[in-house]
């Protein structure tokens, strides 16, 4: 099926061409960032030179001055802290990132500890174990990390404890609020904090910035754990903008520099090249191998892995969650093929704008991969079920949405027959009585069919702008270089450029010339422009024999043998007469 390409508004082009004199760059560059709101001089040197001085003050936070009060008493009369985190990437940064933070405060052996809870055996987010833990062994005061939001019940619980609890998440807050020491979430309503995009590791770093600004610490120390927060950041899929730019930015930079150790050898299981990790080096490699920790075995082999000063330790704990990874793949991949067989047998299960998949023996530690497998798949939001080892009546799910859906919304319109739920707009989790699955998926199926589009719509790619081959050149690239790192709200730039020639050396490769290399020109070329489409194999016809077509593509860099070229990477081709 052919893809359409949504290609933005162009902007003003003497607004452009004003810009780009201002700053001293390329009117593409400036158009770009225009097109993502960066429209002054001021802001664009912001952005290309993010400063840590920039950050926002973390007591502008609704609830962070309680929560320093809290911590420094804690501190100041000798109680034990626990640091609770989530089993995932962002949960397990989280984790490290405090933990060390308040062990270079916390002198006394013994006071500080930390808890992820089992994916397995007590599920998402604040657990009655975790509670019992902390109370069994001592520890009055438990910051969460990345979850408790919704918490409502058990931090009623854990206050006839005798447990404080400071929550740090960045989900969406339920009707209620925990009553809770403190509740740091810049998506609370009545929350002022400027940036409503960070991670939950992210939040976590903000208290820790304003405890370190409290105690009159410098904060140098805490700018040297940003590699865990870049982990985090890139790993959870946040906006890459305001803050998350700033601290991504710097903590790239970290990770490529100075990694910690278990950082360090995680990323050699992976093959980054050291000095070389990238957003998608991250994203593809790194985040996942901390996952597998949580998704197979425990999310505490992580924590370990990321606190370790021990090369020894950090070897032996890299290898083991490297093995983890291996088994994820394999087990996401046969859930994979039983979910699409199970489609195939009952397509009654496709007939609506969203899936909604039960299968009691399915891992729940994969889950929310093969629910994100499907989505893409079948560009549907995909509903991934499976029964609960904790609670054998309840039945645990992960969600994955597509573009313009909001799945956080369509399962809080169910709430009345969940046990739980939480997340964002295009990822959540939920747990319900098994009984109530049915129900569940007509449900979610008619708030879909009112709310999405069509799902058998083409699939679409979105383009920033238009542009010739002649604009495609090693100056341009050197100035998307900083406007990097790349994420969600600041993707790589996408160019479309109409009216192409093959300069007749265009030809398949691979062993089934599923991939086409090009060498193309146009009528603004002086030079012939290479470029790469991988998957592109069968456009060959579009392209040969003098056909004139158009080209959807990132430029980016290409390391081959030691020697670094500017590469087009062909995301898609139309014929030129097909619009």
């Amino acid at each position: 099926m052919e893809k359409a390409w949504n290609i933005k508004e162009q902007p003003d082009d003497g607004q452009a061409h004003e810009l780009a004199r201002l700053v001293g760059i390329s009117p593409i560059v400036a158009s770009l960032l225009m097109q993502r709101g960066i429209d002054t001089p001021a802001a664009a040197q912001d952005f290309f030179n993010p400063d840590l001085h920039n950050l926002h003050d973390p007591f502008l936070m609704r609830d962070m001055d309680k929560a320093v009060r809290r911590i420094r008493k804690a501190v100041d009369g000798g109680e034990r802290i626990l640091v609770y985190g989530d089993y995932d990437v962002d949960g397990v940064t989280a984790v490290a990132l405090v933990f060390q933070a308040l062990n270079r405060i916390v002198e006394a052996n013994g006071r500080l500890g930390f808890y992820v809870p089992d994916r397995f055996n007590e599920g998402y987010g604040i657990s009655r174990q975790g509670v019992d833990y902390a109370h069994q062994n001592g520890f009055t005061l438990v910051i969460a990390l990345d979850c408790g939001i919704k918490a409502v019940d058990r931090m009623r619980d854990a206050r006839k404890m005798g447990i404080d609890f400071i929550i740090c998440d960045h989900h969406v807050a339920g009707d209620e609020l925990p009553d809770v020491v403190a509740c740091l979430d810049a998506k609370r309503p009545d929350c002022p904090y400027p940036d409503k995009n960070l991670s939950g590791c992210g939040v976590g770093f903000k208290l820790m910035e304003a405890l370190y600004t409290e105690i009159g610490r410098d904060k140098s120390d805490l700018y040297d754990m940003l590699d865990l927060l870049v982990v985090s950041i890139a790993s959870d899929i946040v906006p890459m903008v305001g803050e998350n730019r700033v601290l991504a930015y710097h903590g790239l930079r970290h990770l490529n520099n100075r990694p910690n150790m278990g950082l360090r050898a995680i990323m050699a299981r992976a093959g980054v090249v050291p000095g070389r990790a990238s957003i998608s080096d991250i994203i593809f490699k790194i985040g996942p191998r901390l996952n597998a920790a949580g998704r197979m075995k425990s999310g505490n082999d992580a924590v370990l892995l990321l606190l370790t000063t021990d090369r020894a330790q950090a070897d032996k704990l890299s290898r083991q969650i490297d093995d983890s990874n291996d088994e994820r793949k394999d087990l996401d991949r046969e859930i994979t093929r039983k979910a699409i067989r199970k489609l195939s047998a009952e397509p009654e299960l496709l007939n609506g704008n969203a899936i909604v998949l039960y299968e009691p023996q399915w891992s729940k530690g994969v889950i929310g991969i093969v629910a994100s497998r499907l989505s893409e798949n079948y560009l549907r939001p995909t509903i991934i079920l499976t029964r609960s080892k904790a609670d054998p009546s309840l039945a645990a799910g992960s969600a994955r949405s597509v573009e313009g859906f909001d799945l956080y919304k369509a399962i809080e319109s169910c709430a009345d027959i969940l046990e739980d739920f939480g997340g964002h707009t295009y990822a959540a989790g939920l747990t319900l009585k098994i009984e109530k699955v049915e129900e569940f998926r007509r449900r979610i199926v008619h708030y879909a069919n009112l709310h999405a589009d069509d799902p058998r719509l083409k699939p679409h790619i979105d383009a920033d702008l238009i542009a010739n081959l002649s604009d495609m050149s090693e100056d341009l690239m050197q100035q998307i270089d900083r406007m990097e790192p790349f994420g969600t709200s600041n993707t790589r730039p996408v160019f479309v450029s109409r009216g192409v020639f093959d300069y007749s050396t265009s030809k398949p490769f691979g062993n089934h010339r599923q991939h086409l290399k090009l060498d193309m020109i146009d009528q603004s070329s002086r030079s012939v422009r290479s470029g790469i489409g991988f998957g592109l194999g069968s456009k060959y016809e579009t392209v040969r024999n003098g056909k004139q077509f158009d080209i959807c593509y990132t430029l980016e860099r290409n390391d081959f043998r030691g020697q670094a070229a500017t590469v087009l990477m062909i995301k898609d081709i139309h014929s030129s007469d097909s619009e």
